[in-house]
């Protein structure tokens, strides 16, 4: 064989072995997918909207000319995700005490139904302070009633009973009727009325509810409590005991609930390349397509929350990765998992890691990618999960060959909870969020309190792809590292923390 011929032939190789170097992701390759993902044209990508069924047509198109082939169950593209939306419309609510009829200055109550329309009489209340014991159990009898629950003023708990969700579950199971949470310091009154007004979306199949929810004032509470004779700063401080079982309010209340509640049907997307050695494991792509869709009323200028840094970035470096993994021949099989709902708590991540289109525990690696288009070229690789998988110093080592500096801090696990990956981590899968973006938090954060989550967030002559390109390349070595069974090979030890 001439030199020169040898010379090229071997320059075609990957440092990881016989795998050809991929052309390096450009700023343009992802701006392309952007524009169209992001594009009024899909309406901001909500669930269960014609945005919905063009991006997913999109994703399936792009996947599949990139040599993905359908990863789901059933030979299908799509995993389903059903959702609900609920949100108040208009409540009637009277409360009695020996009778008679109380009347409560304060309007600081809203009321959720989990059905459309729900009417009772003399359903009586109790308070149960923070709903369980020090034990993390239900002591107070809720069977039948409204149960009013501290959300603040938790030290006393168990640290997986801190949150109120967690608790309001618990009182359900116990069969309270309606649960009724008391706003604290740390959210208050109006901080939950927004939230519910804002028509919060669930995953039908971990839809568990009380036939009402909602939340009041303390200045509600403490008014309810006096018109009734009690005294609100004794129940308060009564239940901060360890043991506390509750208390009767001696009071009952009528209801009368109509509440907009919505049945969605979304999708995950999930495609997949088969690798060379079946059983020998899986690595996971993972970026969400949804965002917030139509989100400003009729009459304002710009109506479409676009998601043109969030998501449709990650969404674009997913798909120029796919371009370069698709026809590449690994060892263990690649799959690219695009997410719906994550916007409204992580659902679509959990109903893959509920019903996995490989098993768990053949997962070597989750990568996550979300919010990319915010370092521009040479930022510092960070790493969200740092420490929690055992497979830091992995990525490093592939960074660090394609000359990326380490952003050695912890700093970007306060993002840890808040991206589609802490789906997998709870279930002890190994996945972590890697690149720039996160790497210079005062720009993660500038984008946070200005374009974020608003119809700002669109594409504009300025969008920042140079760290997002420098990123794609980077997830494709990771993609070629981890799906060598030559070269990483898995400990035991090195399973994620579902801390």
């Amino acid at each position: 064989m001439p030199a020169l011929r040898l010379f090229i032939l071997l320059s075609s190789f990957s440092l990881y072995g016989a795998v050809a170097i991929a052309k390096p992701v450009t700023e343009m390759d992802l701006r392309k997918h952007v524009e169209i993902l992001a594009s009024d044209d899909f309406e901001g990508r909500a669930p269960g909207t014609e945005g919905e069924r063009k991006t997913l047509a999109y994703l399936e198109s792009q996947w599949a000319k990139a040599g993905l082939k359908p990863g789901a169950r059933g030979g299908s593209w799509y995993q389903p995700v059903e959702l609900v939306r609920r949100g108040p419309k208009q409540a009637s609510v009277q409360f009695f005490a020996k009778g008679d009829k109380l009347r409560i200055v304060s309007d600081d109550i809203l009321l959720v139904g989990r059905d459309a329309a729900y009417k009772t009489t003399k359903l009586p209340s109790i308070f149960v302070g923070h709903g369980v014991n020090a034990q993390g159990k239900v002591a107070a009898d809720v069977n039948g009633k409204l149960a009013f629950l501290l959300a603040d003023d938790t030290e006393f708990l168990p640290s997986d009973m801190k949150a109120a969700r967690n608790r309001r579950t618990a009182l359900i199971d116990a069969g309270a009727a309606a649960v009724i949470s008391i706003s604290g310091e740390q959210f208050d009154f109006p901080i939950y009325r927004r939230a519910l007004l804002s028509r919060p979306t669930s995953w039908t199949a971990r839809d568990k509810r009380a036939d009402i929810e909602g939340v009041v004032s303390p200045q509600y509470m403490v008014a309810l409590v006096t018109a009734a004779g009690g005294d609100w700063d004794k129940l308060r401080a009564a239940a901060r005991s360890a043991d506390y079982a509750g208390q009767s309010l001696g009071l009952t209340v009528d209801l009368d609930i109509q509440s907009e509640v919505e049945r969605i049907s979304s999708n995950n997307i999930i495609g997949k390349i088969a690798g060379r050695k079946p059983g020998s494991g899986a690595v996971v792509f993972m970026g969400h397509w949804d965002h917030f869709g139509i989100c400003r009323p009729e009459g304002e200028e710009d109506r479409i929350c676009n998601g043109a840094v969030d998501n449709a970035s990650g969404l674009a470096v997913l798909t120029e990765v796919a371009k370069r993994l698709g026809k590449a021949k690994l060892d263990r099989d690649i799959y690219f998992v695009g997410t719906t709902a994550e916007e409204s708590g992580l659902l679509g991540a959990r109903a893959f890691a509920a019903d996995p289109a490989v098993p768990l525990d053949q997962i070597q690696i989750v990568l996550n990618v979300d919010t990319v288009a915010i370092a521009p070229k040479g930022a510092k690789v960070a790493i969200i999960g740092r420490g929690k998988t055992g497979l830091d110093a992995e990525v490093e080592v592939v960074a660090r060959k394609l000359k990326r500096k380490i952003e050695p801090s912890t700093d970007a696990n306060a993002f840890l909870q808040r991206q589609d990956g802490w789906a997998l981590t709870e279930k002890n899968v190994p996945a972590l969020m890697v690149g720039g973006a996160f790497a210079d938090l005062g720009k993660m954060e500038a984008f946070l309190k200005t374009d974020y989550h608003g119809p700002r967030d669109e594409v504009v002559e300025t969008l920042q792809l140079g760290g997002a390109a420098e990123d794609a390349d980077l997830h494709v070595e990771l993609g070629r590292y981890f799906a060598d069974a030559r070269k990483f090979k898995p400990k035991k030890a090195e399973k994620g923390t579902g801390e």
